[in-house]
């Protein structure tokens, strides 16, 4: 397991989508409290960024562009037209800091 420090937790606004690169690779992270999440920052539909404008609520992300959702745990699409899920990675908050690991999606 490979763990990138990626930024501090309190530059993440509750509930807003962050785009950002860990070691080439495009992750969104989403803050809930004091807990992260982060996935492959590509809707499996469309193969637009999530982080550029895309909404969350009830613990998914909408894509902006046709809406299709994806829930922040499972990486799974909850509406369509997505019908593939997108890689979710391991998180963890030490510090204030956030460290995403992207080598290996924990959904897959």
């Amino acid at each position: 397991m490979t763990e990138f420090r990626v930024c501090p937790l309190a530059e993440l606004a509750e509930g807003k989508p962050h785009g950002t690169e860990v070691d080439g690779t495009p992750v969104v992270l989403v803050r809930l409290g004091e807990r992260v999440h982060a996935l492959r920052d590509v809707c499996s539909h469309a193969e637009v960024t999530l982080s550029d404008g895309g909404e969350v609520s009830d613990g998914a992300i909408e894509c902006w562009l046709h809406g299709a959702g994806f829930d922040l745990c499972t990486g799974e699409p909850l509406t369509p037209p997505a019908s593939e899920p997108i890689d979710v990675y391991a998180v963890s908050v030490r510090e204030g800091e956030v460290y995403v690991d992207p080598a290996t999606p924990t959904n897959r």
